[in-house]
């Protein structure tokens, strides 16, 4: 499928491939997809996790297929001949989700995504990032990323790398995390506290975190709050390409390091940080890397 992605870097912007299991609406950003395929014959791994049903080889790469109906506790299917094949990257990983339709592409700010509240993710199990209102149907936009880590804890954050740091002094440097999972805040506030990043300030979008630098431009002035930024890239209300320009853009905090920490990580979607001027872009999880550029950038601050 041709998605015609285009989008200008930082217009805060994405497209959504809307989905459906069991009559039910669902969504991923476009980013994160590959291709669209048919379903084939897929070869089943003995011992897997009943959630994985096997593995395709297209063109070459093996790649893990994951059934979302089951991920989703939805009654499965007798019949699954006329599903789809998202086929899928992030994190470093290939993954297809096998779906039953795909209807189309939607072009929609991040504005008028709507983070779910508590009644529809509860913390810790949710897998809904957003909800997109403005369509002819409720689209629940998913948490791809939580749902592989349930299937593959291995791809989860990995505090090990922390671990192997050793002991580390202490630092009291102002850092702002923009961030919209409360689980991968909680994870990051825990790894950066273990390597020594005692002042954290956590926000759960680009927004809110625009919204601070713009208070700390007004009052204290900005390095008494912020001397690194650290964003993802799908956040509702702002995404992390719309902050950087922002940030960019304003000659109080064009100064600040900007670290993007995302599972969006692809050639694609470095090629915008570098135009919107990150100054480094990690994939998710490798949590170590994120601390090693952080020391960088304070010895380059002084």
């Amino acid at each position: 499928m041709d998605t015609n992605i285009l989008l200008e870097s930082g217009t805060n912007e994405l497209e959504v491939l809307e989905f459906t299991i069991a009559g039910n609406h669902y969504g991923i950003n476009v980013a994160k997809v590959r291709e669209i395929l048919t379903m084939t014959d897929i070869t089943p791994i003995p011992n897997s996790h009943p959630c994985i049903e096997g593995i395709f080889m297209p063109r070459d790469t093996i790649i893990t297929v994951i059934n979302l109906v089951k991920a989703l506790n939805f009654p499965e299917k007798v019949d699954r001949r006329n599903d789809m094949l998202i086929v899928t990257n992030f994190n470093n990983l290939n993954i297809a989700f096998d779906v039953d339709q795909v209807l189309g592409i939607h072009r929609v700010s991040w504005q008028d995504i709507v983070k779910p509240d508590s009644t529809v993710n509860a913390p810790g199990v949710g897998i809904a990032t957003g909800i997109i209102k403005k369509l002819e149907s409720l689209i629940i936009v998913l948490d791809f990323e939580r749902i592989v880590e349930e299937i593959c804890p291995e791809t989860s954050i990995k505090m090990s790398q922390i671990k192997a740091l050793g002991e580390r002094e202490r630092n009291n440097i102002p850092i702002i995390l923009a961030e919209d999972s409360p689980m991968l805040q909680k994870l990051v506030t825990d790894a950066l506290t273990q390597a020594g990043y005692n002042n954290l300030h956590i926000y759960a979008n680009g927004q809110e975190a625009w919204d601070k630098l713009q208070e700390l431009k007004k009052n204290n002035g900005v390095d008494y709050g912020a001397r690194c930024v650290i964003t993802d890239i799908e956040m509702p209300q702002m995404d992390g390409h719309r902050l950087i320009r922002l940030i960019r853009s304003d000659e109080a905090l064009k100064h600040l390091p900007i670290i993007v920490f995302s599972s969006l990580i692809n050639e694609d979607m470095k090629r915008k940080g570098e135009r919107l001027g990150a100054d480094a872009q990690i994939s998710k999880p490798e949590i170590g890397q994120l601390v090693q550029c952080i020391d960088n950038l304070i010895v380059t601050l002084g």
